[in-house]
């Protein structure tokens, strides 16, 4: 049988048990909450400064191999036959070879004829001059009248006059019979032949085409920003498509640009010999030079959105990201602007920081 007190009892000290839970629960000590001015360090980096250094400009240019100048070869006399060629495309030839032949006997059979009119002039020369001696020695005795002496002297130069008519006329056709050898202007190369043997030339038509002396020169395109550095003597590296490097100096910068890219074309002269070829598309740079710059490791510059970037140590390591222009790369460093050369820069990790980080400076 339970006694009449138990149900009051019970629920007290269940009551009671509760107030001293919660007198407990204040007096346990509250956690100390962050500081907000104390960051903690998110990476540990090396750091280096910006170098002044010497560096020689390269320029950096591409363009065809072109000769260094042609010579077109044609017929200078016009109505023969072509009856014999003796070159053909990149035959190496020499100053005076005989490239092609015309016909020669019309041109022959022409000379012989104004070989006849010579002699014949020269006949009928003889005679006025003989007459024209006796009209001088009877002259003013009244054998004959002045009027005769004045007619034998006329005969004797036009007699002359004939004669040296005859002589030039001669000399032309041995012009033109010579003309029917057709040989190189100069030392060179045969680029491209258009004679064909039977053809019935014209003056002036083109039967072969040169590489001058065997020249040829890289035709580089540079910005117009680079052109004033560019001298005349300046070294260049030229590559070709089979990777050949070759070594080649400045011959002439152009005084003109082009109207439709607005670059300028260098011209590098390339060594005889070499593997190029006229046509090729090349690349290389030019030697402009030694210029000052400021330069930090490869790896100190992040690239992020296009752009490029340093990170600078500040006060309390704490890191801010610097945007900077970057150059020509060299040895493992690279040319930067709008940093300043006391400035403590991210050598190496700066692709994991973001602005306002704080780091650990590795020992150095």
């Amino acid at each position: 049988m339970k006694r009449p007190g138990t149900k009051i009892i019970l629920p007290a000290l269940l009551l009671i048990a509760g107030a001293l839970g919660m007198v407990g629960i204040n007096r346990t000590p509250a956690r100390a909450k962050p500081d907000p001015g104390t960051a903690k360090a998110v990476l540990c980096v090396a750091t280096t400064l910006p170098e002044r250094k010497q560096w020689p400009q390269e320029l950096p240019a591409s363009g065809s191999i072109v000769a260094w100048q042609e010579a077109v070869i044609g017929a200078e006399t016009g109505g023969l036959r072509i009856t014999a060629l003796h070159a053909d495309v990149g035959s190496r030839v020499r100053r005076g070879q005989l490239l092609a032949e015309l016909a020669r006997d019309s041109v022959q059979a022409e000379l012989r004829k104004y070989q006849a009119s010579l002699a014949s002039a020269q006949a009928s020369l003889a005679q006025a001059k003989a007459n024209a001696d006796r009209a001088r020695q009877v002259r003013g005795s009244g054998a004959i009248s002045e009027q005769q002496v004045h007619d034998y002297l006329a005969a004797e130069k036009t007699a002359q006059a004939n004669v040296d008519l005859a002589e030039a006329q001669i000399a032309m056709q041995r012009v033109t019979l010579s003309q029917t050898r057709i040989v190189a202007v100069d030392d060179g190369i045969i680029t491209s032949r258009s004679a064909v043997l039977g053809q019935v030339v014209a003056s002036g038509t083109e039967l072969f085409r040169m590489q001058r002396q065997g020249r040829l020169e890289w035709q580089a395109e540079v910005d117009t920003r680079e052109l004033a550095q560019v001298k005349e003597g300046a070294e260049a590296e030229v590559t070709l498509p089979s990777g050949e490097l070759l070594h080649g100096k400045v011959r002439l910068a152009a005084p003109t640009l082009s109207p439709t890219t607005s670059r300028a074309n260098v011209l590098v002269t390339l060594p005889a010999g070499s593997g190029a070829k006229a046509g090729m598309f090349a690349s290389g740079l030019i030697r402009a030079g030694v210029t000052g710059v400021v330069a930090v490791p490869d790896t100190a510059l992040v690239m992020r959105d296009g752009r490029s970037y340093l990170f600078e140590v500040g006060a309390g390591n704490k890191v801010t990201r610097r945007t900077v222009t970057a150059g020509m790369h060299r040895d493992g460093q690279v040319q930067v602007g709008g940093i300043d050369v006391h400035a403590r820069i991210v050598s190496s990790g700066g692709a994991f920081l973001s602005d306002g980080d704080v780091v650990r400076l590795a020992k150095e």
